[in-house]
């Protein structure tokens, strides 16, 4: 292979972006493109906490929404989106930033040239390079709220592992709401070479007492889980945790999964409210579980788990009482009847999407309003294994 010249060396490009200090990252990775791309103009556009809108990080830029935008379709669908050349011959690009499956916002620059090979490579590198950064500094947390988080919001947002992510095996998504003003209701999720563990919690109380809450709940849960234990023994730990708090005065509703990779086999334990719906097919249905205490009513709850089996095309949507009990303004309830018809909008999307597409038709049952109660939703794409 011939010698490139240094300006389209994507190696030296690569380690440049990966020199950058945290905060300078985003800056740095426009320059580049700028500098060795032709690009006239480059920016990177990170997704707000709720999904909805693409926050511009350059200075005087209004915020451009997901929908029905250039840069949002290059989001929802995670391709490449070129935009009609302008007058000046210029070409829009909006390129995804992505790593494994966790979305983080969309790269795009205007290019006087025609796109140089390495430029959908460096959008990865980009992305993977952002999700290391963000331990190191608040910019990309500050840069994405689009208004206040209260301070149990920024508890629950931090305790949340990635929102999304791609495995052979499976593919996942999670959203709250209210994203900038949630209390108790949280996700969990964690994979290993054999088995996919999740969980889905219903916060008891408000604010940061129902933060607390759920922090406490899920460190035990994690405790127990990285120690080897099953979903059984995880929930007796929680359970016995906010006990020795609580005194059975404040307990949490959980949803515990756990899928066995190679199989398809999930074991189940459920300790509240959390309901689960499966589309197999065309065909939509509410997998119902026998229903066990709230971790830490009594704090001796001796959990069982049960099982059913996922099939390779199946897509779980598990969902806290704030989404199936949630009352419009005129009192209606959004019910699960509501839910199944949001969820057969969503066949032909992706996880991610899928999520954002519920929660947004969850929204609009508000008729504009915030919520009042919290509300999670979690969307599994089970794939399984060959053989």
């Amino acid at each position: 292979m011939p010698d490139q010249p240094p300006e389209t060396d994507f190696a030296a490009i690569a380690r440049a972006l990966w020199a950058a200090a945290p905060h300078e990252l985003i800056d740095v990775a426009s320059r580049l493109v700028e500098r060795h791309a032709n690009g006239v103009d480059a920016e990177v556009l990170l997704i707000d906490y709720r999904q909805a809108y693409l926050v511009r990080t350059l200075p005087g830029r209004e915020d451009l929404p997901v929908d029905n935008t250039a840069p949002g379709r290059a989001f929802a669908s995670q391709r490449i989106v070129r935009e009609t050349p302008d007058p000046d011959g210029g070409r829009l690009l909006h390129l995804p930033l992505s790593v494994q499956g966790e979305r983080q916002g969309v790269l795009s620059v205007r290019l006087l040239a025609d796109d140089p090979p390495w430029l959908e490579e460096f959008a990865r590198v980009a992305a993977r390079a952002m999700k290391i950064a963000n331990q190191a500094t608040d910019l990309f947390r500050r840069l994405r709220r689009r208004g206040r988080l209260t301070v149990a919001a920024e508890m629950q947002w931090d305790l949340l592992p990635a929102p999304s992510f791609d495995s052979a095996e499976f593919r996942f998504a999670g959203q709250l709401e209210p994203a900038y003003a949630v209390w108790g209701d949280n996700f969990d999720w964690s994979a290993s070479e054999d088995r996919l563990t999740l969980t889905v919690s219903n916060g008891m109380g408000s604010g940061t007492e129902a933060a607390a809450l759920t922090g406490l709940a899920v460190s035990a849960l994690r405790n127990a889980r990285r120690s080897g234990a099953g979903i059984a023994e995880q929930a007796a730990l929680a359970d016995q945790t906010l006990f020795a708090r609580h005194r059975g005065e404040r307990h949490m509703e959980t949803l515990l999964l756990e899928f066995e990779l190679a199989t398809g086999l999930v074991r189940v334990v459920d300790a509240g409210s959390p309901i689960t719906l499966r589309m197999r097919g065309g065909a939509i249905d509410r997998i119902g579980f026998d229903a066990q205490m709230p971790l830490g009513m009594f704090g001796d709850t001796g959990y069982v788990t049960e099982e059913f089996a996922a099939e390779p095309g199946d897509r779980l949507v598990a969902v806290s009482d704030g989404v199936h009990d949630a009352l419009s303004p005129t009192g209606e309830r959004y019910g699960e009847h509501a839910l199944a018809r949001a969820l057969r909008h969503t066949r032909l999307q992706e996880p991610p999407e899928a999520a954002r597409t519920m929660i947004r038709h969850f929204l609009a049952h508000h008729e504009g309003g915030e919520p009042v109660d919290d509300a999670v939703i979690v969307c599994v794409d089970w794939a399984g294994r060959d053989g």
